[in-house]
């Protein structure tokens, strides 16, 4: 299953620097794990903001839902999930 995530980030700027550095550090390389093995297909960044819109590729709501909170900045995060289907127009929607 296909879903549009929106991601906005809202750090608090009293957490301390080191540990700020350290999350960013590990949601990274978590991401790059999900990208990696598929199930983070596309990662955009919104310029101008700290804020992605991402498409994740996972077998249900519920794999998305451990996903997403099982990520190090999701305490600080905003998330709109939009689950997706293929259009009937598009190229490859026979494939």
């Amino acid at each position: 299953m296909l879903y549009l995530v929106k991601m906005d980030v809202n750090i608090p700027s009293q957490l301390p620097a080191a540990e700020i550095k350290a999350a960013k550090a590990t949601e990274k390389a978590r991401s790059q794990e999900l990208q990696r093995d598929g199930r983070w297909v596309h990662l955009w960044r919104v310029v101008g903001a700290y804020s992605n819109y991402s498409v994740f590729d996972v077998d249900s709501n519920d794999d998305l839902h451990e996903i997403l909170q099982a990520l190090p900045l999701y305490p600080f995060m905003s998330i709109e999930v939009t689950p997706l289907a293929k259009h009937p127009s598009a190229l490859d929607s026979n494939k």
